[in-house]
């Protein structure tokens, strides 16, 4: 498991529709970027996304942080058991 990692894995909906699972930190960072509609949560997600890859914030706040801007892109999918 890489340093960056977080758990339970964050399901979202791609542009394209897809079911993703989020699993880290670069991953959460990679998906943010395709977002075009960039509110606060998504602002503030970015941030700590950025800050988690520098050191300066752990994996579980940049989780905690995409989570909450994917519920406010409405691309939070709900969590099947299976996918952890």
């Amino acid at each position: 498991m890489s340093a960056l990692s977080f758990s339970p894995k964050v399901p979202v909906k791609t542009n394209a529709g897809d079911r993703l699972l989020i699993s880290n930190v670069q991953a959460a960072s990679k998906e943010l970027l395709t977002w075009t509609e960039r509110g606060p949560h998504w602002n503030r997600a970015a941030r700590v996304c950025t800050a988690a890859l520098t050191g300066n914030a752990t994996p579980q706040e940049a989780r905690r942080c995409f989570r909450i801007a994917a519920i406010e892109n409405g691309r939070l999918l709900p969590r099947i058991e299976e996918e952890n």
